[in-house]
């Protein structure tokens, strides 16, 4: 029951991990989607401020006014950019602790779970060790019975002059043993 409770434990905390795994990468997916499209909206933010620039030296007046906004919302959309690759990078870090943290996690498992599989076959054999003993112990008991048996009819079978075996003699029927003496096992 403990090695069952072992191996779902040890089932559980790798799929876990499996499955965090997979959420990692899902995010790590999510950010270089996220990334390529805030590349691209600078390149195209890039290109843009080109074309104004361009448009600037025709019409030096309306262009300086026009390039001070675009050069401030450029400045915003690169704060912005920013402050949101440094959120990202903490949701990294964060979830790499995470893995970490599932990983020992995972680990102790595995080592409770080896432990738990030692101490099941250090009990199984001792219980082997007591039914060997238990067993010996029975033979003891049973053979110096039989043998006092066997010797008394063999002697009356000898007085008696017949040829008969000893369970034959005492008129017994023949033993009702499925198993012989020191055969039991688990």
């Amino acid at each position: 029951c403990q090695l069952a409770r072992a191996d779902v434990e040890t089932e559980s905390m790798h799929r876990l991990t499996v499955l965090e795994m997979e959420l990692l990468r899902d995010h790590l997916a999510l950010w270089k989607g996220e990334a390529r499209r805030a590349k691209a909206s600078e390149d195209q933010l890039k290109q843009r401020l080109q074309g104004l620039e361009a448009e600037l030296e025709g019409a030096r007046s309306e262009g300086k006014a026009i390039y001070a906004e675009m050069s401030r919302q450029c400045q915003a959309l690169q704060e912005e950019m920013e402050t949101r690759s440094r959120q990202l990078e903490q949701e990294m870090r964060g979830l790499r602790e995470q893995l970490e943290t599932c990983q020992r996690k995972a680990e102790v498992a595995q080592r409770e779970a080896e432990q738990a599989l030692r101490e099941w076959d250090r009990t199984l054999a001792q219980l082997r060790t007591q039914v060997a003993d238990m067993e010996a112990k029975y033979e003891e008991i049973l053979h110096p019975g039989l043998a006092l048996g066997e010797a008394e009819s063999h002697q009356a079978s000898v007085e008696g002059g017949c040829a008969e075996t000893p369970h034959q003699a005492q008129g017994a029927a023949p033993p009702v043993w499925t198993q012989p003496p020191g055969s039991l096992r688990l």
